[in-house]
């Protein structure tokens, strides 16, 4: 990936998963309550950006990790 897409891909990806995980973790943590939804977003509102940045690092990582794997099993 280059240009923009190589910013733009790692931050969305880390949205989808936060918002996604985010929802799960605190519907477990507190089930439906009428303030779910605020409290949801709360918890998007910290992991996304954590998440962007450990997609940064996480990416690049796991391309070699699975060129290694696919090396090593074969094609």
């Amino acid at each position: 990936m280059t240009g923009k897409a190589r910013f733009i891909f790692p931050v969305l990806m880390a949205g989808i998963m936060a918002f996604l995980m985010t929802a799960l973790v605190t519907w477990l943590n507190l089930g439906l309550p009428a303030d779910f939804v605020r409290h949801w977003l709360a918890a998007f509102a910290v992991a996304w950006p954590c998440a962007a940045a450990t997609a940064f690092i996480a990416i690049p990582v796991a391309r070699r990790a699975t060129g290694l794997v696919i090396r090593v099993i074969g094609e």
